[in-house]
């Protein structure tokens, strides 16, 4: 606080004297001046100054009532008061003093001594001032500590060196169960106590550690304290000596906060990690913890691991069709019956959607696991009713050994993976134990994915043709697009090995699309030849559930400038079947492009007669399966024949596949079928060699 700051006024009826005591004290302070004292009460309130010159003989009020009025208001008590007298005597002063004067300035006046007393006055004045200020922070300051420590969500509790409470918060006393009244002068380990969670034994406070020696100490973990009413929380905290600026030790603090819910949360949270939440079998991250527990306890090298990957056949199907409801009580039901097959000695875990894998450990033989298995594959047979509906499933499962065929947890996991995919292909409703030759063809799965991903990103797939004639006129009636992949050396991979493998990693879409297009730009150059083709196309079943489906295709058709007519679509009986209303929406507005549609391999699926009547069906071609032997079995020829009369009253296009011999094409042209294809009539050839020889020539078959 500044000098400049300071305010006095000077209280006097004599205009010579009060321009006397203004021109000694303007150079310390604000002078302001009353000549009147019957106003001087009015005119302090007013100015409220830091210090008050008052003349005691003034004929309106006396200097001496003045300064009753001015110490009997609350406003002005406070401010201090030096009297200005022309008298000496000693009970002048003594009123004055009594009515609270603090000093003299005596007449005639002594401008310097004036002076030097009103400074001296003043500074105690900003002195006391200063002094409240501090006085006021450190007060606001011990209020604002007070606030906090109380208000915290941490309990705190502070001791003095021997370990005695010295403060306790609130929350402290809700953990401890001790009020401030009766916690205050307490020893630290009485207020708070401390045991482990497992073991119930007392913990040594870490208040003491502090005081010992000298530095932060935390508490052990898993502690837990037990409060006066024996409510258990479980605790984490800190203490810190309390050292002051000399590096005296003054006490302690402790700071502790109840994670009672966190830690139970977090045993949830673990639960859920680890757990499926729909069966509440372990999952895939604790069984791969297990497996590596187990491999590294085995209890015997005589002794080996087994891992059971069970898969549910069929069961994205029945997830599609009857709904995820259903799916997921049929999940739970297998998981029931797996449960109580594998007992408490094994590990079950659900691993995926619908796979499930069992862990068994110290088994005497590889052939100790058939039993489980067999077991397993017995309860996946058993028919399982919901909503009074019932529903046949079955099992594939896959078998890996430690040590005999795995080396660590992944190669279990890799290896049941891949003898699962074996019973797959076995029929399904088998097991399996990963063998050499499944690592081969494993190996063999993942190169032949490579290739096909690079010949899609590449656009290096390739076409050939494979003609159709008619059986009338023994003339190319048109052509099937069959794709084909080249490996590096550049031998051909046949569809049959890389199609099914497309279809399982959903690259049939794309690969679709290319030979689709591939075979648009086919139909373009031959009409560029001033030759009419129309090409057939395969669609898989995954292609048809694509919503954008006939966008796509429609969209490359206009792309490449031919005839929507110019392409046929041949579709499989399962492909129909996959979603029924769905399917035939798609083929109708396909139909509506321009396209015609075939139906593929007829008779070898469901082979119902409801759904070729509400499909917008064109073609119907027979399967090579019953061609190929209809001129040596009398009931393979009744097939054909019922086949061709079932197309012909529904008034479509007839073509046999898989044509080799003579007597097969006369047999077939006498029943009246339209056409057919197979390697008699011409094998599947490349583009090139189809343009040569199909399109710039006019290639007739010729038959007698």
């Amino acid at each position: 606080m500044d000098f400049e700051t300071q305010k006095v006024a000077i209280i006097d009826d004599e205009p010579s004297t009060l321009l006397i005591l203004e021109s000694a004290v303007e150079a310390l302070a604000e002078v302001v001046t009353c000549s009147t004292s019957g106003e001087a009460l009015s005119f302090i309130n007013q100015c409220l100054p830091d210090l008050i010159v008052l003349d005691i003989s003034m004929p309106e009020l006396s200097g001496f009532d003045v300064c009753r009025q001015l110490k009997a208001s609350p406003v002005t008590a406070a401010i201090p008061i030096i009297f200005v007298t022309s008298h000496s005597d000693v009970e002048n002063e003594r009123n004055a003093l009594a009515l609270g004067a603090i000093d003299f300035i005596s007449k005639p006046i002594d401008i310097e001594l004036c002076r030097l007393r009103v400074k001296n006055h003043l500074m105690l004045q900003q002195q006391k001032h200063l002094l409240a200020h501090i006085n006021a922070q450190l007060e606001a300051e011990k209020k604002q500590l007070s606030v906090t420590l109380r208000s915290i969500a941490d309990g705190v509790i502070s001791t003095d060196t021997q370990g005695q409470v010295t403060f306790i918060n609130p929350v402290a006393q809700r953990l401890t169960g001790y009020p401030e009244h009766e916690a205050l002068g307490k020893s630290i380990d009485v207020i708070m106590e401390l045991r482990d969670a497992t073991s119930n034994a007392t913990m040594v406070n870490p208040a003491f550690y502090a005081l010992k020696e000298k530095r932060t100490a935390a508490m052990a973990f898993n502690t837990v304290l037990v409060s006066r009413e024996n409510q258990v929380f479980r605790v984490e905290d800190t203490a810190s000596p309390i050292i002051d600026d000399q590096g005296n030790l003054l006490g302690a603090v402790i700071v502790f906060q109840d994670v009672s819910e966190a830690v139970e949360m977090a045993v949830k949270m673990t639960h859920i990690t680890n757990h499926d939440q729909l069966t509440g079998l372990p999952n895939r991250v604790l069984l791969h913890d297990r497996i590596v527990q187990a491999l590294s306890q085995r209890i015997s090298p005589r002794s080996s691991i087994a891992l059971l990957l069970i898969d549910i056949d069929n069961f994205k199907y029945l997830n599609d069709s009857l709904g995820h409801r259903v799916g997921d009580s049929i999940i739970k039901s297998i998981a029931h019956r797996l449960k109580a097959i594998v007992g408490s000695n094994a590990t079950l875990a659900r691993v995926g959607g619908d796979e499930f894998a069992c862990l068994l450990t110290d088994i005497g033989s590889g052939f100790s696991a058939d039993s489980i298995a067999m077991a397993c594959l017995q309860a996946g047979r058993e028919p399982i009713v919901i909503n009074g509906k019932s529903h046949q499933l079955s099992l594939s499962i896959g078998i890996s050994l430690y040590p005999q065929d795995a080396k660590n947890a992944e190669e279990m996991m890799r290896h049941a993976d891949t003898a699962m995919y074996r019973s797959k292909a076995k029929g399904k409703d088998a097991f399996s134990f990963f063998s050499t030759d499944l690592q081969q063809a494993m190996h063999r799965r993942v190169e032949l994915e490579i290739i096909l991903r690079n010949a899609i990103e590449n656009d290096t797939l390739v076409i050939f043709l494979q003609p159709k004639f008619d059986f009338a006129s023994k003339s190319m009636m048109g052509a099937e697009s069959l794709v084909r992949l080249y490996d590096d050396e550049g031998n051909i991979i046949g569809p049959d090995e890389f199609i099914p493998l497309a279809e399982e990693t959903g690259l049939i879409h794309q690969l679709g699309h290319q030979v689709l297009r591939k075979s648009c730009a086919l139909v373009a150059k031959c009409n560029g030849l001033g030759q009419e083709l129309k090409v057939a196309v395969n669609v898989a079943a995954k292609q048809l559930s694509n919503p954008g489906f006939v966008k796509e295709v429609d969209q490359i058709i206009r792309n490449s400038g031919i005839k929507a007519s110019s392409i046929e679509l041949e579709v499989t009986e399962s492909a129909l079947m996959h979603d029924f209303e769905q399917t035939r929406d798609m083929l109708n507005a396909l139909t509506a492009l321009g396209l015609s549609i075939a139906l593929d391999d007829f008779g070898t699926g469901y082979s119902s007669l409801a759904y070729l009547r509400q499909f917008p069906l064109n073609v119907l071609k027979i399967d090579r399966s019953f061609v190929i032997d209809m001129d040596q079995e009398q009931q393979a020829f009744d097939i054909v024949l019922a086949i061709v009369n079932l197309a012909l009253s529904l008034e479509l296009s007839i073509v046999a596949e898989g044509i080799e011999n003579q007597a097969q094409f006369d047999a077939l042209f006498e029943l009246g079928c339209h056409a057919g294809q197979g390697y008699m009539l011409c094998r599947p050839i490349p583009e090139e060699q189809f343009l040569t020889d199909h399109v710039l020539l006019d290639n007739r078959i010729h038959l007698v």
